[in-house]
């Protein structure tokens, strides 16, 4: 059987602390974890049944790779380099936090080559639609734009407004999420709370479709799945919501 012809890219599923930052850092485990993304490469990654699957080990706390390389503190303390989490925790011990240099390095060794795999795989791959895969808090932290206003739908799919997706595309997609997931088409908002991150706003319809899809980690990082002092989720549970989202490409595919 050949593989779907869709991009996935999953650029906050790493944990990895960078070697360089050794010493520097007084970040926990618990606000590590909260800041990132957690479980979306076992949610998302469908390696060879998709044309490619680009993913990062380093942790968005240390190298946002949905972030440009003009983003950074103090102007957007959630920026390419942090100086805090999402939930204003902080990252680094006071006054270890990473010099130009050392945020030089870790562009070269973390950041460009993952677009590097973007770039490359635009050029190499015939493809139908690219999918930047993402998770969301049921309530988003302050720093979010909708920071701590409403629960958020169990799934947002994001084109920038229609600039990296046609709409009727965008739709086919949540048409498939609502019937693969057992939804209702109602938890499934377009471009709210997010209107799309760096990387679809970027390479979006350049030239092919791209669309942001943000998960609600309330359907794994919520009971019975979840264990809160293990930081550990069921791996069924994953699984599950992997083989969901795998039947879900197959039908947009089938319908395309």
């Amino acid at each position: 059987m050949s593989s779907l012809p869709v991009l996935l890219s999953i650029p906050h599923g790493g944990t990895k602390k960078p070697v360089e930052l050794d010493g520097s850092l007084c970040i926990t485990n618990k606000d590590l974890f909260d800041d990132s993304d957690p479980f979306v490469v076992e949610l998302y990654d469908l390696g060879d049944k998709v044309q490619r699957v680009i993913k990062t080990d380093v942790a968005r706390a240390f190298v946002d790779l949905n972030r440009s390389l003009q983003e950074f503190p103090p102007v957007n303390p959630d920026g390419l380099i942090k100086s805090s989490t999402c939930y204003d925790k902080p990252i680094y011990s006071k006054g270890r936090e990473p010099d130009d240099s050392l945020r030089t390095l870790l562009i070269q060794l973390y950041y460009l080559p993952y677009h590097d795999s973007i770039q490359k795989s635009i050029e190499e791959l015939d493809l139908q639609l690219c999918l930047d895969c993402h998770s969301m808090a049921s309530i988003a932290p302050n720093i979010s734009p909708d920071g701590n206003k409403k629960p958020r739908p169990k799934f947002c799919l994001s084109n920038n407004d229609g600039q990296t997706s046609s709409q009727e595309m965008i739709e086919l997609l949540a048409s498939c999420i609502s019937e693969s997931f057992e939804i209702d088409k109602n938890e499934i908002l377009f471009n709210d709370p997010f209107c799309g991150g760096y990387i679809t706003k970027t390479y979006g319809k350049k030239p092919f479709p791209w669309i942001q899809i943000e998960m609600n980690r309330d359907l794994y990082l919520s009971q019975p799945w979840f264990d809160m002092d293990s930081l550990s989720v069921d791996p069924t549970r994953l699984h599950k919501l992997n083989k969901q989202f795998e039947n879900c490409l197959n039908q947009f595919f089938s319908k395309l």
